[in-house]
Formats: structure tokens, sequence, C-alpha cells
């Protein structure tokens, strides 16, 4: 038994429905994915960031988006919703809808169980074709971690990492910064296995 064909949507079909749908997918050759919710740690981490880098970017030339931005990859035939994207100078977006950015310097993206693989990978290789891109940042939900890579001018990717929460991260394409200890404010982490009691 033949398995049926996957149907097959055009960017602009996309982008109709899209625009009418009560949830928000993404789209990425010809097929569309739900996105699923997220966690209150998530919620909670893209929160704060928003809050620290729109704080730090006021009065300034450049503009902060959060989970609800749509960010359209050209090359790669993707859009996506980054959590947290980020430009300075003039934002462009791709039509007179002006909810589809083109032109991210900045893109955040919280990790969850069920995304991080894709985040690391195949995401980020899409990322990386935005000439726009200089700096790509991914947050632990379950441990203070932050990784931030960072566009060389030879077009590799520079990894840092800061895992303490007296830790600050530098974000060099918006000249913003952020503070671990902010990132993860009000976040509780899992606690570690705990050995057993003695016995009574």
């Amino acid at each position: 038994m033949s398995s049926l064909a996957k149907p097959y949507y055009t960017p602009a079909q996309y982008l109709a429905m899209e625009r009418e749908a009560e949830y928000k997918s993404e789209y990425l050759h010809g097929e569309i994915f739900a996105m699923s919710g997220a966690s209150r740690q998530h919620n909670l981490i893209t929160t704060n960031v928003v809050r620290e880098i729109s704080s730090q970017l006021k009065g300034r030339p450049c503009e902060t988006y959060s989970g609800d931005m749509r960010v359209k990859v050209s090359s790669g035939g993707l859009y996506t919703y980054p959590d947290v994207a980020a430009v300075c100078g003039e934002s462009r977006f791709d039509d007179a809808q002006m909810d589809t950015l083109v032109n991210p310097n900045l893109i955040i993206e919280v990790l969850s169980p069920s995304t991080e693989a894709y985040d690391r990978g195949d995401k980020f290789a899409q990322y990386r074709t935005l000439e726009t891109l200089t700096e790509y940042v991914l947050i632990s939900q379950d441990k203070p971690r932050v990784e931030r890579f960072l566009r060389q001018t030879d077009g590799d990717w520079l990894l840092s990492v800061a895992n303490d929460l007296h830790d600050t991260v530098r974000l060099s394409s918006i000249g913003c910064t952020l503070a671990l200890g902010e990132i993860y404010d009000k976040v509780s982490f899992p606690e570690k296995d705990k050995a057993e009691p003695d016995a009574a």
C-alpha cells in the first residue's frame, strides 16, 4: 500500500493561511509544520530577554521582536518564528503586511526538549544563510547556560558559553549585554537527584 503524498504549499499559500490561522505554523520547502505551545520556563526566559534588550535599545534606531514576528529565510525556503529577533537600522519586511521580517541581526532561541536538535542543527544551518544575521544565541531552560555564536569576517562562527548566574553575555550585533541573572529571573531549575535519606 502506498502512503499518501504530503500536500505541497507555495509560500504565498502558506502566508495566506497563516494570516488567518488561530495558531502559528512554520513553513519549509512546501510543507507546513504546526508549532506547539511553550512551557512556563520558556515564556519567562523569553519575556526576560525581550525586556532586557528592549530597555537597552530604548532611544536607539533598533527594534526587538518577540516570538510573534515571523522571519523569512529566503535562500532556504524557511518561514519561522524565533523566540527573539532584533534589528539595528531599518527593519525590512517581505511585503506590505509588515509581519514577516527579512533582515534580523540577532536571533535568540530558547531551547526546548522537542526542538533543541533542530535549533542546533538544520535551523541554524538555515539561519546562517541570512546575510544580515551576525549573532545567534541559544538559551537553555533547565539550567543556566547561554551559547553565543558570532559570525566572523571569514564566515565562520565563533562559539562562547556562559553558564554561571553571575556571567554576562555581550550581544555585539546590537550593542547590548544580557546578565544571566536577569535572563533567569523567577526561573526555577529542576532539582538534582537527591541522595536517599538515612533509614530511621
